[in-house]
C-alpha cells in the first residue's frame, strides 16, 4: 500500500488533560500522529493517580486497558486556537491503552542502571510506558499520519527542536506548543531507543515532540519521556526522549486489536538542515584509580585533561571515542606534568603509550568572540556506559588579564566526567579551550550545568608548543607561577558557590 500522505501544514503537538470526579486535572504534553483516525501520543505517568492498581501496575510487561484505571474519567485534547486571539481548541477524547516500550526500557537499564543515583521527577517504573488516545474531534477525511522519521540514523551534536507545553494545561495561552531547540547529546539502546537533548524542556512538557529539522519540513523521530534529570545532588540538565520507532514497534500489536494499522517509520536518510561536523574523534575518556573525566587529544600520543582527573600511583586507562576514521580505541598513558593544587589552571598533560591510530589534528583558536556558538564534548552523565555527550551553548564569557584572555565562560551544559573535554567553535571547528569546572551552590548544595569555566587554549598553546620542541615536562611550569591577578580573576568569577570539580 502506498504511504498515507503526511501532516505538514498544521502543528502536530497539543496538551492532554485528565480529571476524574473530585480529583484533577491532570495534564501533560502529547503529539497528534494521525488525522484519519484521530490518534494522540503522550507519556502515561500523567495517568498514575487514575490506576486501579496503584504504583505496582507499571511493573508488568503488558499494555494495560481503560479498565486499569477508574472509571468515569474526562480526557480532554488542547490543540492551537483556530484564529488568533481565540482560545484554545478543546476536543474529548478516549483511551485505547497504556503501552510499555520494551526496547526504551532496555536502554534505560543499560544507560542508568539500578546501582547510580539517578532520579527524573517521578516514578522511575513509569518512565518506559506511553498513552494513545482516539480523539474523533481530529478526525479529517483525507489525513494522513505526521511526517515522522527513524531515529536510527541521529549523530550526536545534530540539531533538534522540541516542542512541548509547560506545566500541561495550566495556561495554554502563554505555554501551548513552546519551541526549544537543542541537539542530540547522547544515544543509547537498539536503534536508538533512548535520546538525550539538552533542548530545554519544563516538567509537563512529557509527552510532547522532539523534531529533526529537514528541507521537506519537521519530522517528529522521539517522545519526551522526562524534562529533567539528576544525579545524586547534580541536576544534568538534560532531557530524555524516546525514540518515536521504539513506541510504535511496541504498540502495534495493541493497536491492530483496535483496528488501527501504523505505518512503518521512514528508514530511509534524512536530509538534514546544516550537517555539522563530527566532533567525538578529539574527545577521550580518562579513567584513573576510582574517578574518570575527560581530556582532548592534540597530538598522535599528546592529551590535556584536568589535574583532578589523575590521581598519582594508580595506572591510567585511556579510551578514545569512535571517529570515521578509527574504531574505539583504549591506550595506556602516563601524567608527565600536572600543575599544583595551587595553580587557579587546572591543568595535567598524559603521554600515550602508543600513537592514535588514524590521528587528525585539531586546530587550536587564537581569538574568542563572546556570543559565538560553542560545543562542548565529555563523558559526564552517560559517558561511561554510553560514549561521549555534546551539548551546545553559547560563549557567554571571556575574562583577560592584561588583554590575555585566562577565562572562558560557557552555557553549554555540563556534568561530572566532563573535566578536560574540548570546547570547540561551531563555526570554525577549532579548539577553543578545555572544560575545568561548574558551579556549586553550596548552601543547596546542587550544581549549574550551564555556569561553566573553560581554560582557553591560547594559555597553554606556547606551551605545548614548548613541550613539543624540547621534549620537556618543565615547559608547563609557568602555569604554577601565575600571577596574583590570575589567581583571583578565578577566585572572583567562582563566588555565586564554589567551583565544582567535573
Amino acid at each position: 500500500a502506498p504511504p498515507a500522505p503526511a501532516m505538514a501544514e498544521e502543528p502536530a503537538c497539543c496538551a492532554v488533560s485528565i480529571s476524574a470526579p473530585g480529583e484533577g486535572p491532570y495534564s501533560c504534553s502529547a503529539v497528534v500522529l494521525s488525522r484519519s483516525p484521530g490518534l494522540v501520543l503522550c507519556h502515561a505517568a500523567v495517568f498514575a493517580p487514575f490506576l486501579r492498581a496503584g504504583p505496582a501496575a507499571w511493573a508488568q510487561p503488558r499494555a494495560l486497558r481503560p479498565a486499569a484505571l477508574q472509571p468515569r474519567l474526562r480526557l480532554l485534547v488542547l490543540r492551537p486556537p483556530a484564529r488568533p486571539a481565540a482560545a484554545a481548541q478543546q476536543h474529548e477524547a478516549r483511551l485505547l491503552a497504556l503501552v510499555p516500550c520494551a526496547a526504551f526500557q532496555r536502554a534505560l537499564a543499560r544507560a542508568f542502571g539500578h546501582a547510580e543515583p539517578w532520579s527524573f521527577g517521578g516514578d522511575r517504573r513509569a518512565l518506559h510506558w506511553f498513552a494513545w488516545l482516539r480523539v474523533p474531534g481530529l478526525d479529517r477525511p483525507g489525513g494522513g499520519w505526521t511526517a515522522r522519521a527513524s531515529a536510527g540514523g541521529l549523530r550526536k551534536g545534530e540539531g533538534l527542536l522540541a516542542c512541548g507545553s509547560p506545566f500541561g494545561t495550566l495556561c495554554p495561552d502563554l505555554f501551548l506548543n513552546t519551541l526549544s531547540r537543542g541537539v542530540v547529546s547522547n544515544l543509547a539502546g537498539e536503534e536508538n531507543a533512548l535520546i538525550l537533548t539538552d533542548a530545554r524542556c519544563l516538567p509537563g512538557t512529557e509527552g510532547g515532540g522532539a523534531f529533526l529539522p529537514s528541507p521537506g519540513g519537521p519530522r517528529l523521530v522521539a517522545v519526551i519521556a522526562a524534562s529533567f534529570c539528576w544525579k545524586g545532588a547534580e541536576w544534568v540538565g538534560l532531557s530524555m526522549l524516546c525514540s518515536l520507532a521504539a513506541i510504535l514497534g511496541s504498540s502495534a500489536r495493541v493497536l491492530d486489536k483496535v483496528g488501527v494499522v501504523v505505518p512503518p517509520v521512514p528508514v530511509g536518510a534524512v536530509g538534514r538542515v546544516g550537517g555539522g561536523r563530527d566532533l567525538l574523534g578529539w574527545a577521550a575518556l580518562v579513567e584513573c584509580g576510582a574517578g574518570w573525566g575527560s581530556g582532548v587529544l592534540l597530538g598522535p600520543r599528546l592529551l590535556l585533561t584536568c589535574r583532578h582527573v589523575v590521581e598519582t600511583g594508580f595506572p591510567l586507562r585511556v579510551t578514545l571515542a569512535p571517529s570515521p576514521s578509527r574504531a574505539a580505541t583504549v591506550l595506556g598513558g602516563r601524567v608527565v606534568f600536572a600543575t599544583e593544587e595551587s595553580s587557579p589552571f587546572d591543568v595535567a598533560v598524559v603521554e600515550l603509550h602508543e600513537s592514535v591510530p588514524g590521528f587528525v589534528p585539531l586546530r587550536l583558536a587564537d581569538t574568542f568572540l563572546p556570543g559565538e556558538e560553542v560545543s562542548v564534548v565529555g563523558f559526564g552523565a552517560l559517558g561511561r556506559a554510553c560514549g561521549p555527550s555534546v551539548t551546545a551553548g553559547v560563549l557567554s564569557g571571556v575574562v583577560s588579564v592584561a588583554g590575555h584572555p585566562i577565562m572562558l565562560q560557557t552555557t553549554c551544559a555540563v556534568h561530572g566526567g566532563s573535566s578536560g573535554g574540548p570546547l570547540i567553535s561551531c563555526q570554525s571547528g577549532r579548539l577553543l579551550g578545555i572544560v575545568a569546572s561548574n558551579t556549586r551552590d553550596t548552601k543547596a548544595g546542587a550544581t549549574y550545568p550551564h555556569l561553566n569555566f573553560c581554560i582557553p587554549i591560547t594559555v597553554l598553546q606556547p606551551l605545548i608548543m614548548c613541550y613539543r620542541r624540547t621534549g620537556k615536562p618543565d615547559a608547563f611550569s609557568v602555569l604554577n607561577g601565575a600571577s596574583d591577578t590570575v589567581r583571583a580573576a578565578w577566585r572572583l568569577h567562582r563566588q555565586p558557590g564554589l567551583p565544582s570539580k567535573l
